[in-house]
């Protein structure tokens, strides 16, 4: 299994986030990418590969193009008021519309404009964020490129991860959303994609993209938003809207969830994939749902990934894997790796 990676991603280095009213250190940092890394090379699962450049087209085929041009000049614009600190919202965009909204977003200011485009206080734009956001969508569209050309499976080793960024928004530590982006590009190339999202947290920002879309499939396994981030998304009860009707699938799960009560949801989540018949599944892969994860509340095992991939592999269709949350470093190598493994064994 090919893995595509570049050491792009080390120029995005958050140093604090505001969590629950207080500055807490980063956890999305480049360590966890490069621990994986080191871990594929070592296991020997395939070779590390250079993506290849897209250009911004791709993405814009997902994302509202003002959204994009803020994210690649909002720190320069910051930094000339705010030198050597991350950008970060201190004020979110009321419901404002007509005229009022017009004037507001007339000054050009970057602060209102981060107020407009991020929904938390968690993902600090750092000097090198849009660098590193764009060459992580290189990495998904590399790796979409290469299943769309024949390979059984290909693994997007990303960073900054994606699957919280939507339509016109960033946050979750998201920017721009890798694992839509490669969706979109295989659908414009005539493939029939579906996403699972098997991170601990709801993808809303893909929800959101595809919400009213037959075309592709999305189906995501998480923490209930009663208790869990992102709070407002991810319920059972948002099953798509207009043609997207049906073709939404969310499976909330409880507080301290393990393989049994995992693997029941799995087991729905790849029989709606069957009955969708996808060309290509891409995988949003997070690993937060680990037992020792600093941020989150699940109990799944080192070997129960081995499962996770096994159980992918059952569905028996050439996949995308998307590298998406998991904080724990001392074990997020093992199960990264545990689940392309048991996914190339099965």
């Amino acid at each position: 299994m090919k893995t595509f990676y570049t050491a792009g991603h080390t120029a995005h280095v958050p140093q604090e986030e505001f969590e629950a009213g207080r500055m807490t250190p980063a956890v999305e940092v480049p360590a966890r990418v490069e621990t994986v890394r080191r871990r594929i090379a070592e296991r020997k699962l395939g070779p590390i590969v250079e993506p290849t450049d897209y250009g911004l087209a791709p993405a814009l085929r997902v994302h509202n193009s003002e959204f994009v041009a803020f994210l690649q000049t909002a720190h320069a614009r910051w930094a000339q008021d705010h030198p050597g600190v991350d950008a970060i919202p201190s004020v979110f965009a009321p419901q404002i519309t007509g005229q009022r909204r017009r004037e507001v977003m007339a000054r050009d200011s970057t602060s209102a404009r981060l107020g407009q485009y991020c929904f938390d206080t968690g993902t600090p734009i750092t000097q090198g964020s849009w660098s590193a956001a764009a060459a992580a969508v290189n990495i998904a569209l590399s790796a979409a490129q290469a299943v769309r050309l024949g390979d059984a499976a290909a693994f997007a080793l990303a960073r900054p991860p994606g699957h919280h960024a939507s339509t016109t928004q960033f946050g979750g530590y998201c920017y721009l959303n890798n694992i839509a982006i490669a969706a979109q590009f295989l659908t414009d190339t005539g493939a029939r994609c579906a996403i699972i999202d098997v991170d601990y947290h709801h993808g809303n920002g893909t929800q959101e993209i595809f919400y009213a879309r037959d075309d592709v499939l999305f189906v995501s396994l998480h923490a209930d938003p009663a208790f869990a981030y992102p709070v407002y998304w991810g319920f059972a009860d948002e099953i798509g809207r207009a043609r997207g009707e049906g073709f939404n699938l969310n499976l909330p799960l409880p507080i301290a969830t393990n393989w049994q009560g995992y693997r029941e949801a799995l087991a729905a989540a790849s029989a709606r994939i069957r009955s969708f018949s996808p060309d290509i599944l891409l995988v949003s892969l997070g690993l937060d749902t680990f037992a020792l994860d600093p941020i989150c509340r699940f109990q799944l095992q080192s070997e129960d990934y081995l499962r996770l991939g096994a159980t992918l592999a059952e569905l028996r269709k050439p996949t995308v894997f998307v590298f998406e949350g998991g904080y724990n470093l001392e074990h997020l190598a093992e199960n990264t790796v545990n689940v392309l493994e048991g996914f190339a064994a099965a």
